[in-house]
């Protein structure tokens, strides 16, 4: 009998984007969004020839922002014999443009501190399928010993959650941890079978099969407070790779029907940063805003003052006057003491 191949771990965020960024560097005349998707680790467990790799292509597009808004600069190359079409586009990192300068050099000893530093990151945060990657390399044209000193990896801060769970979900393990909803006086143990970690709208989320509720959940990263521990004696199969797109489906989905209908003042600051996320809402001045969380809205909304007027939905207007009114309360002159005794 035959022994069971090992199902193959889940590619964490981290790992994709290293791996797609590696490839885009080795190459000269650029890779085609096909080329990237059969090919790069991350893609290629789930890209299908001839099917229909929609969310696949999705994923590459968000990628793609998360890797300009590391600094790392990404070229479109557009086919001389296709202009205008991005059908044929190709995507490459210029090497020259995210070399070190050429004035810096290190002595025998920084480079040996520098390799060592640089082995305990990647030891430390990428898995063997990643940490394989430089070998693989060789088959694009560059050398396993090109230094991957050269290129600094930068590091997006994170909630203290995010990596106990990814370790979680690579051992099938069953987690738990304190959830602090908005409007709660207390956070609330909630015990989750972590699926997917995924980054939606700027802000990370936990897909999870809650074991109380007996259905999955989304949590955001930034609402676990305290540390996530594993429960013990509880294990559950690895998750597959399209947990993550149904996360990501799923908060689309909600960010498309939920809208705000807010107003902004002419000018303002407000009005700079929110027209350019919105849609036109009929007025001059009024703004539509999709959202997945109201909260999280309200506090952003809340920030701008008067420079914003919530017109809906009725939800969205409570949320921000109970934060005005805090702020408005918290400001309110101290009583004088002797006059508080006189009375």
């Amino acid at each position: 009998m035959s022994p069971t191949p090992e199902q193959p771990h889940p590619v964490t965020v981290e790992e994709r984007l290293f791996s797609l960024v590696l490839a885009l560097i080795a190459t000269q005349i650029g890779l085609t969004k096909t080329d990237i998707l059969s090919t790069v680790q991350g893609y290629r467990q789930r890209f299908r020839v001839g099917a229909d790799n929609a969310s696949l292509e999705r994923q590459f597009e968000r990628d793609k922002d998360d890797i300009r808004e590391l600094g790392i600069p990404l070229e479109t190359i557009e086919s001389p014999d296709d202009p205008g079409s991005n059908h044929h586009l190709r995507y490459r990192i210029p090497k020259g443009l995210y070399d070190l300068p050429a004035d810096i050099a290190f002595s025998p000893d920084e480079i040996m501190l520098l390799k060592l530093a640089a082995a305990v990151w990647r030891e430390g945060s990428l898995s063997a399928e990643s940490r394989r990657a430089l070998t693989k390399l060789n088959s694009l044209g560059i050398d396993s010993s090109d230094p991957v000193i050269g290129y600094a990896p930068s590091l997006r801060a994170r909630e203290p959650s995010f990596e106990p769970l990814g370790k979680a979900m690579d051992r099938g393990q069953v987690v738990a941890f304190l959830y602090l909803k908005p409007g709660e006086s207390a956070p609330r143990r909630r015990v989750v079978a972590p699926l997917a970690v995924v980054l939606h709208e700027g802000r990370w989320h936990l897909y999870g099969a809650d074991q109380d509720a007996g259905a999955t959940r989304t949590f955001l990263l930034s609402r676990i407070v305290g540390p996530v521990v594993t429960v013990p004696g509880v294990l559950i199969q690895r998750a597959d790779d399209g947990q993550g797109d149904r996360a990501l489906a799923e908060l689309d989905a909600l960010w498309r029907a939920q809208v705000a209908l807010i107003t902004v003042e002419p000018g303002s600051d407000a009005a700079v940063r929110l027209s350019k996320r919105g849609e036109p809402g009929g007025a001059a001045e009024s703004v539509e805003l999709h959202y997945t969380d109201v909260n999280i809205l309200a506090d952003e909304l809340a920030g701008y003052g008067p420079e914003v007027y919530v017109l809906s939905p009725a939800t969205l207007i409570d949320a921000v006057l109970d934060r005005l009114r805090r702020v408005r309360d918290s400001h309110q002159p101290l009583t004088n003491p002797d006059e508080e005794a006189a009375r």
